[in-house]
């Protein structure tokens, strides 16, 4: 047969800033991080919203650590952490309860906000001629 062969893509998509249980809306401006909100917007969303785990008390997280499985903070910075030795570390600190929640929301606030800025920078660089070259439709070629 000289059909082409299915492909399929996995992908894993980020959690709502309220955990894994809620949906991210543009309806609701605080479940998600957008890519056209401030650093000040980022920082309160992050800091405000994003769902830390079930530890009430410091000493219980002291005694406990903290959960990646839940801490939105940590979830994100699966994405946006590219050290992988980084994360491990993170993950470690904070799982033995040495690091707490406000300090890796910290690290992704910073992660986050560079990301946004960086592409709210490129965005507008965008011209319409690159736009027009861009959009222009063109005769795809495949070598098979």
């Amino acid at each position: 047969m000289e059909f082409l062969k299915p492909s399929l893509v996995h992908s894993k998509l980020l959690p709502a800033l309220q955990g894994a249980t809620a949906k991210m809306s543009a309806s609701d401006p605080n479940s998600a991080i957008f890519l056209t909100d401030t650093h000040e917007e980022i920082k309160e969303k992050i800091n405000k919203y994003a769902y830390s785990g079930d530890r009430d008390t410091v000493k219980e997280h002291q005694e406990k650590g903290g959960d990646c499985s839940v801490d939105i903070a940590f979830q994100y910075l699966t994405y946006f952490e590219e050290n992988d030795e980084q994360l491990e570390k993170i993950r470690q600190i904070y799982s033995s309860g040495e690091m707490f929640s406000g300090q890796i929301k910290e690290i992704l606030i910073k992660k986050l906000t560079r990301v946004v800025l960086d592409h709210q920078t490129k965005k507008k660089s965008i011209t319409e001629d690159i736009v027009r070259g861009f959009m222009t439709p063109r005769q795809l070629v495949f070598d098979f």
